[in-house]
Order: C-alpha cells, then sequence, then structure tokens
C-alpha cells in the first residue's frame, strides 16, 4: 500500500495546526502543569481540603470547643456519648439532647447513663458559655454551639474527670497537628543544608555527612526518640517540654531528605547550566540556592507532606507511653495516655475516640504526598 504524504507545505504557525487546548498546555509554566496534574487526583484534593479544614480549626479552637480545656462535670463522670435529635414526640424541635438519668451498678461498680426522654436540652448556637482565653491572651466568652443552661452536650462523651473528649481533641489538635509542622522545618532546613553540602562539593566532606548519616540511620527509631525524650527534665516547663520533643523529632529526621537531596546534587553539578553559572563567577551558595535546588522543588515538597504524619505518629506515641508531652498539655497522645487500660476500654469504649483524627491526618497526608508526589512527576 503505497505511503501518502500531503504535498502542501507545512507551515507550523498556521492556526489549524495547533488546537486552542494544545496551546494552552504548551504555553503553561510548570508550576500551572503541576496544578492541573494534582487537580486529577480527587483522593489528593479531598485530603488537601480535609487537612485545611483540620489546620483551620486549630486558630478558632476555643470557639468551637463547646467546653472549656479543663471544664469538669463531675456529675457526669465517664458518661457516654450523647446523640443530637432533631425531632421529639414527632414533631421539630430542632437540634437538641436528652438529658441522663444516673445510677452506679453496684455488681459491676460501674456508672450507668440512661437517656431521660422527658428532659429535652435544646442547644444553643452563637453563644455564651465557658470563659477562656483565646491563644491564652484575649478573655472571651464566645463559643459556636453551647448545651442548654442546666443542660450537657458530650457528643463524644466524657473521661474521668468529667471533662468532654470532643473539646479537648480540638485542643490536641493544635498540638499534635502544629508538632509535624515545626519538626518538617527543622529537618527541611538540616536536610538541604547538608545534603546541598554534600552533593554539591563531594570528597571527604561528603564522606563525613554520609557517615554521620549512616550511624543515625543505624539507631532503631522509636528507641532512640525515647532515650532522648526521657533524658528532659521533669521539671521543665510544659511549654519547653513542647517545643524539646519537636526539636527531637525535626533533628532525627533529616537524613533520608539530605540523601535525596544530595544525589540529585550529584547529577545535576554536571550539567551545562552549572557549568555556565560557575563560570560567570557565582557562588558554590548561589549556585545550590537558584540553580540546583529549583530542579526539584517538587520532590522536596512531596517528600516534607510524607515526612509530617511520621513526626505526628512519633510525638503521639512518645506521649502515649509517657515520654513525650504531658500535663497539663493536651495532645492527642496525651488523650490516648488515659486509655491504656484495658479495663477502661471495655468499659469505656469512647476513651479511645482521640485516635481517629490521628488515623484520619496520616492518611490524609499520605494521600496528598502521592498526589503531589505523582503531579510533580515531569514525565508523568
Amino acid at each position: 500500500m503505497q505511503h501518502y504524504v500531503n504535498p502542501d507545505p507545512f507551515d507550523p504557525y498556521a492556526i489549524d495546526s495547533i488546537t486552542p487546548a494544545q496551546e494552552r498546555i504548551y504555553r503553561a509554566k510548570p508550576f500551572q502543569l503541576m496544578v492541573w496534574r494534582f487537580r486529577r487526583h480527587k483522593l489528593a484534593v479531598v485530603s488537601l481540603v480535609f487537612l485545611a479544614f483540620a489546620y483551620a480549626t486549630t486558630l478558632v479552637t476555643e470557639i468551637l470547643a463547646p467546653y472549656g480545656l479543663t471544664t469538669r462535670n463531675i456529675e457526669h463522670i465517664l458518661a457516654p456519648p450523647q446523640a443530637v435529635h432533631l425531632f421529639h414526640e414527632g414533631r421539630f424541635v430542632g437540634p437538641f439532647t436528652y438529658g441522663f438519668d444516673y445510677s452506679l451498678d453496684m455488681d459491676n461498680l460501674v456508672r450507668v447513663y440512661t437517656p431521660n426522654t422527658a428532659r429535652v436540652d435544646k442547644l444553643r448556637f452563637f453563644c455564651t458559655a465557658d470563659s477562656y482565653r483565646f491563644w491564652g491572651m484575649i478573655p472571651g466568652t464566645f463559643h459556636l454551639v453551647c448545651p442548654a443552661e442546666g443542660g450537657t452536650l458530650f457528643l463524644l462523651g466524657t473521661d474521668r474527670l468529667g471533662r468532654d473528649i470532643l473539646s479537648r481533641i480540638l485542643y490536641g489538635a493544635r498540638i499534635s497537628l502544629t508538632v509535624g509542622l515545626i519538626g518538617i522545618t527543622i529537618s527541611l532546613f538540616l536536610g538541604l543544608l547538608l545534603g546541598g553540602i554534600a552533593g554539591y562539593y563531594g570528597g571527604k566532606v561528603d564522606s563525613v555527612i554520609q557517615r554521620i548519616i549512616e550511624m543515625l540511620r543505624s539507631f532503631p527509631e522509636l528507641p532512640l526518640w525515647m532515650t532522648l525524650s526521657a533524658a528532659l527534665p521533669v521539671d521543665w516547663s510544659p511549654v519547653v517540654i513542647y517545643f524539646g520533643i519537636t526539636v527531637i523529632l525535626g533533628l532525627l529526621d533529616w537524613t533520608g531528605l539530605a540523601r535525596a537531596v544530595r544525589s540529585k546534587l550529584l547529577a545535576l553539578r554536571e550539567e551545562d547550566f552549572c557549568t555556565a553559572a560557575e563560570l560567570m563567577g557565582a557562588k558554590p551558595s548561589r549556585v545550590i540556592r537558584r540553580h540546583l535546588l529549583p530542579n526539584f522543588l517538587s520532590h522536596i515538597i512531596a517528600s516534607a507532606t510524607l515526612s509530617i504524619p511520621g513526626m505526628i505518629l512519633g510525638e503521639t506515641a512518645l506521649s502515649f507511653l509517657g515520654l513525650g508531652l504531658r500535663a497539663p498539655i493536651t495532645s492527642w497522645g496525651v488523650l490516648l495516655a488515659e486509655a491504656q487500660n484495658i479495663n477502661a476500654v471495655v468499659l469505656y469504649p469512647w476513651l479511645l475516640f482521640p485516635v481517629v483524627p490521628v488515623i484520619l491526618v496520616v492518611l490524609a497526608f499520605n494521600f496528598l504526598g502521592d498526589g503531589l508526589r505523582d503531579a510533580a512527576d515531569p514525565y508523568n
């Protein structure tokens, strides 16, 4: 079969040779292409929205929490979760909860709470309730939702001191979520600095940094965390302990990123644009900062996103074991430490609710990291 060749001259600038959609792609900048690829990853987009919402709640925790962080309801110790209803006896009432009737089971020595359907506690919105200091500075009493006057609102139950678990989870999110951000900042700085030096200079400098990395990675991660956390003095203030834990997590998590940066720089430093910058008199710090690091910035973003959940889990594990943050600081790990007793878990399973946000946040960060990695891949 004879091959057909169009005899008409080819004009690469003709209007019909490129469709508008193709021209939009050809003219797009690398960051715009990355955004388009990321938006196709639906699970990553949902994870990004969820994480944005989770971090946004930490800005207004005092307003969202129905109770204060230390508010105790001594008449409702270890009370089960309350359901929110809209209809009472076939009539629309609006959001409300049924009150509790309390009794003590002397055979099993447990508190028994039964809903009292004759007591309707209508919820209040945009109301005033427990006082607080917004971000520890501005006094206030405004809440998004409050229990009825003389009523209760325990959506996730109460703990052994009668404190609302939902409110404490919201307050704990401010600590647990920011631990990852502060820790990854330290990790990024060390990883980019030491990895960049090792990859650009090579030789003895590279050998020394690699031996340090191998020494740190030879220790089991969790026991090393436990050892360093236990070394923090018990008489330090909770704020100092908090920053101490974040520094420990950051100092031990930079090795993987440093190796990734080193391997990439070893390949890029031989490229023509790097040689041209050196011939024009650019200093090594400028070559690394302006020419080498931007070429794999997307990989750095994806690596950092995948490292944050590891730090959150590290803080949770240390606090759960009693070697991390301690009361009066409230984090998800501190809340889970109260559920170590298996008898308490069997009788009061709602004490395990703080593990739910840990799982959701870790999964969301992993899905977001996968989406960023796929979007940043130039060959995807």
